[in-house]
C-alpha cells in the first residue's frame, strides 16, 4: 500500500540516494513510520498494529541465550527503543524486536535512522522471507566500547543470507567488504541513516547517510552454491527492527551493561521504506 504524501515527514529533508529506475518514481509505502506516537510495552495503539509484531515473524524466541520479548518494545520521544534486560533467575537476555505484518519485494528502498547500542549485542535493520531462506541486513552493528572490541565496534555490517532449512546450510558473503570501516571512530555514537537498495533478485546496493558503500551483483557473489536454485533473492520479505546476542561472537553483554539504559536500547528514530513504480 502506498502513501501519496509525506509533506513534513521526519525524513523529508533526506533525498533518496538511489534511483528509482527508467520511467519509475518512488512511492513511499504505509510500512514507513516516524514512531511520533505513543506506544508503551503493552497495549500498543493501532499506529504501531497496523504495521508492526511486536514479534519475530514467526514462533522463534531468538539465536542462543536471547529470547524476544513483546515487553521490550516501545516508543518514547518519537523515536522507537528496543531494550535489552536480563531475564531474572536465568542467563536469558530479553531483547525487542518488531516485525512488518506486510512482506516487500524488489525494486525496494528502505532506509532507518537508527542508534545502535553499547553492550557488545548486535543491532539490526533487516528483511527476511516468510520461509527464512532469503535476507538482506540493511545493518548490522556489535559497538562496544570494551577493550578488545574495536574491530567490530568501528565497523558495520551490510550482507545478505540465503538458506537450506533442511540439512541446515548458510551462504553469505565474507570478504571484507561487507564491513564497512569507520575510520577508527565508533558507529554507536549517533543516529545515521542505513539503506538498501534491493534492485532485484541478483543486485543489492548498501547506503550509509546516503553514501553507497557496497553494492553486490550477479550469482557469484549473491548465491555462488546456488541454494536457490537459480532465483536469488526472489521472495517477498518481512522487514524487522531487533537486537540479539549472537553466540556466534561469545561476547555477551554484561549485568551492568544491560542494567545500564544509555548502553542497552537500540533507537529507531524512523524507518522509510519505497517502492519504484
Amino acid at each position: 500500500m502506498a502513501i501519496t504524501s509525506a509533506q513534513g515527514a521526519d525524513w523529508s529533508s533526506f533525498s533518496i540516494p538511489a534511483q528509482a529506475g527508467a520511467g519509475k518514481t518512488w512511492e513511499l509505502q504505509s510500512v514507513s513510520d516516524e514512531f511520533n506516537y505513543i506506544a508503551p510495552t503493552n497495549n500498543k495503539p493501532s499506529a504501531f498494529t497496523s504495521r508492526w509484531n511486536d514479534s519475530y515473524i514467526n514462533s522463534w524466541l531468538g539465536p542462543g541465550d536471547t529470547e524476544f520479548s513483546s515487553e521490550h518494545s516501545y516508543t518514547t520521544g518519537g523515536a522507537l527503543g528496543l531494550q535489552a534486560t536480563e531475564k531474572a533467575g536465568t542467563n536469558k537476555v530479553l531483547s525487542g524486536i518488531v516485525s512488518s505484518k506486510a512482506t516487500f519485494t524488489y525494486p525496494l528502498y528502505l532506509e532507518a535512522m537508527v542508534k545502535p547500542t553499547n553492550n557488545t549485542m548486535a543491532n539490526a535493520v533487516w528483511m527476511l522471507s516468510a520461509d527464512s531462506t532469503r535476507e538482506i541486513d540493511a545493518m548490522e552493528s556489535y559497538g562496544s566500547d570494551r577493550p578488545g572490541q574495536e574491530w567490530f565496534d568501528q565497523r558495520m555490517h551490510v550482507s545478505h543470507h540465503v538458506f537450506i532449512r533442511e540439512p541446515f546450510q548458510d551462504y553469505q558473503p565474507k570478504d571484507e567488504g561487507s564491513w564497512i570501516y569507520n575510520n577508527g571512530e565508533t558507529y554507536r555514537n549517533k543516529f545515521r541513516r542505513y539503506g538498501v537498495h534491493w534492485k532485484d533478485a541478483w543486485n543489492v546496493d548498501y547506503y550509509i547517510d546516503g553514501v553507497l558503500v557496497r553494492s553486490v551483483s550477479g550469482p557469484n557473489i549473491i548465491d555462488p552454491k546456488n541454494y536457490t536454485n537459480g532465483k536469488g533473492l526472489n521472495s517477498p520479505m518481512h522487514i524487522i527492527l531487533d537486537m540479539e546476542y549472537q553466540p556466534w561472537r561469545d561476547v555477551k553483554p554484561s549485568s551492568a551493561e544491560l542494567a545500564d539504559s544509555s548502553k542497552s536500547i537500540f533507537w529507531i528514530d524512523w524507518i522509510r521504506v519505497y517502492k519504484a513504480q
